[in-house]
């Protein structure tokens, strides 16, 4: 399951959407019925899915990070810049930015004028925020 999908999908849409796992699609009758229900502007979401969808929202922020995500964010850290960190994996500086916006993305640090996300990531790394 692609927990970061479902996530978004469900924070964009408020109704007229669903999520089954593909298991769930056997049942003609059932999936027929539920086709049904989310064309009339309802949800179905697959019981396993809100499952794992309220045990992320309950764990560390940070657990949701890939190992390459942590280095990158471990890097920001350390007061690297972008071409720093790209030079340090040597990686594009282009990768190191989609990095960061996964980052910014799995913390829950949307865009907003008064807060500079890069600097409220770190310090949720560092444990201060």
């Amino acid at each position: 399951m692609e927990e970061r999908y479902a996530a978004d999908l469900l924070s964009v849409h408020t109704s007229g959407i669903g999520y089954l796992l593909k298991q769930r699609v056997a049942d003609v009758e059932e999936f027929a019925d539920t086709l049904r229900r989310v064309a009339e502007g309802g949800t179905a979401l697959d019981p396993q899915v809100v499952s794992q969808l309220l045990v992320r929202r309950h764990s560390d922020p940070l657990d949701r990070l890939t190992p390459r995500e942590r280095e990158v964010l471990e890097l920001m850290a350390g007061g690297r810049s972008n071409a720093g960190i790209a030079a340090q994996l040597v990686v594009s500086e282009s990768a190191v930015a989609k990095h960061i916006n996964g980052i910014l993305a799995k913390l829950d640090l949307p865009k907003a004028d008064a807060d500079h996300r890069r600097v409220l990531a770190v310090l949720r790394f560092l444990g201060v925020a």
